[in-house]
């Protein structure tokens, strides 16, 4: 049998850099625990635009289809704020998971013990804190026609159109559903029904859904009440299911729970190809941070937790995602923080290239 292939998208900014401290993971998980993989890299964002004047070459996006799992980095910079909307470093990310209908995205927040004091939260009400937002990733507001700027009177105007069929509502309800089975059992759906079409559409077509699932307690919230909730008590959810636009806010607002952008990774799942495995993307939420690119300052945890997301959602590994996972928490636990992690009073940072290190160091102690 061949191994299991990874597509690795660096992008920009601080991609690189992060996206080394993976490869060690990876390899490391070769040597250590005959998991090997087939690793491929190719370019996107801003370095694509570069080398072939487009964010994603249709190359690249072929290798995306075939790979089991892509792994990506980070996309963007001040560098590419000029060019034409069409070939910004961004549109290469959306177009991946468009072409791959890349429709559940699933944006973990967890709050690691070691980590509670340092969120801007009270630390009794973000300790403990394990939730998943699933965001429909596909459809909506970013994706829905007309849209454009475009001359109405003597003045312009701005259109984008909120679109979902209940086919597109369905799935990642599905999706959603059959990760809270295998969770606490508890779903909440947050839309805006009170104001808008597609959020009606949304919670019936997400009731009728959950009457195949009769174990899952389910539960309906407007997603500006739910912004407010997140807030007041975050650990009354464990898994939430919105659409494209509102997950993208509510799950931002979720990730500064934990403390740091750095901390968080994500999956964006499709449906099975024809080896069972899902189609997916895995990407740290954090941008490419220009400001601090090629510094070795930036923090790795966010890309490699994305790893042990591939590891449990494309590679049927929950073991050893957890081994890798528990090998943060205790690398945290002795205190070993890169910048974003500290405060103005709290000693030396360690470097990305450290950090990856000392995550190495305790993954060989779990042996």
């Amino acid at each position: 049998m061949t191994n299991p292939s990874l597509l690795i998208l660096p992008g920009d900014g601080i991609g690189p850099e992060v996206m080394a401290e993976v490869r060690k993971i990876i390899d490391w998980f070769g040597t250590k625990r005959g998991l090997a993989f087939d690793v491929s890299e190719d370019l996107v964002g801003g370095v694509a635009y570069d080398a072939h004047g487009t964010p994603l070459h249709d190359d690249t996006m072929a290798r995306a289809h075939a790979a089991d799992a892509v792994l990506l980095g980070a996309v963007g910079g001040p560098k590419y704020d000029a060019l034409d909307f069409s070939v910004k470093p961004e549109r290469g990310l959306l177009r991946l998971r468009k072409e791959m209908d890349l429709f559940s995205n699933l944006r973990p927040a967890q709050c690691f013990d070691a980590l509670a004091d340092f969120s801007s939260l009270k630390k009794d009400v973000v300790a403990g804190l394990d939730i998943m937002i699933v965001r429909e990733l596909t459809s909506g507001v970013y994706f829905g026609e007309p849209r454009g700027i475009f001359e109405e009177g003597n003045e312009r105007v701005g259109i984008n159109t909120q679109r979902y069929t209940e086919s597109e509502i369905a799935r990642v309800a599905k999706s959603a559903f059959e990760l809270a089975m295998r969770r606490g059992k508890k779903l909440c759906s947050m839309e805006k029904a009170n104001v808008m079409e597609s959020g009606i559409l949304w919670r019936e077509v997400v009731t009728e859904i959950g009457r195949e699932y009769p174990e899952v307690e389910l539960s309906h919230m407007y997603a500006d009440a739910g912004a407010m909730q997140l807030t007041r008590w975050p650990k009354q959810f464990d898994v939430i299911v919105t659409d494209n636009l509102f997950g993208d806010l509510l799950s931002d607002l979720a990730a500064m729970l934990t403390g740091s952008l750095g901390m968080l990774p994500s999956a964006s799942l499709g449906a099975p190809m024809a080896n069972g495995r899902p189609k997916a993307l895995y990407e740290p939420v954090h941008g490419s941070a220009p400001d601090i690119a090629g510094q070795g300052k930036a923090n790795p945890i966010a890309c490699i937790l994305s790893f042990a997301m591939a590891l449990r959602y494309s590679f049927d590994h929950g073991q050893e995602a957890a081994r890798l996972e528990a090998a943060i928490e205790r690398v945290l636990a002795d205190g070993v923080r890169t910048a974003d992690l500290m405060g103005p009073d709290d000693g030396t940072p360690v470097s990305t290239s450290e950090m990856g290190d000392a995550i190495l160091a305790a993954l060989d102690a779990s042996l």
